[in-house]
């Protein structure tokens, strides 16, 4: 029986207790959120999947990225020559937008120039938005 007692004595002690760590960090603002993703695009080495990785990272939050950020991922599509993921980051940002029909009108009018530089066509413009 004393046996017992020791093992959970043990138990009891080697438990970690309820703690509670919601914010211990520093907060990021909105420039320091988008100037560590414009970095991260304009990795000259960037390949496919830190591309797609990090479009999923940000696809993730609950935001529409800012055009300067869209600017360069759409720069490392270029950069790695995959036309069909530029694309999709259109697509996910039109998604992203949902029901605020402002948003991606202004998105694309902002990304207007980049899209003719590095000859990329909108969604609507190759008609699959109405697939």
């Amino acid at each position: 029986m004393l046996f017992f007692a020791a093992i959970l004595s043990l138990f009891l002690f080697l438990t970690p207790l309820a703690s509670r760590c919601y914010s211990h960090g520093k907060v990021e603002t909105e420039e320091e959120f988008d100037s560590r993703w414009v970095t991260y695009f304009s990795k000259p080495d960037i390949d496919a999947w830190e591309l797609r990785k990090g479009m999923n990272t940000l696809i993730g939050y609950d935001l529409v990225p800012e055009p300067k950020i869209l600017d360069s991922a759409l720069r490392a599509c270029r950069r790695l020559n995959d036309l069909a993921s530029a694309i999709r980051i259109l697509e996910a940002v039109k998604d992203k937008a949902g029901s605020h029909k402002e948003i991606y009108p202004y998105v694309i009018q902002e990304l207007k120039p980049t899209l003719t530089e590095l000859g990329i066509s909108t969604p609507e413009e190759l008609g699959i938005d109405k697939l």
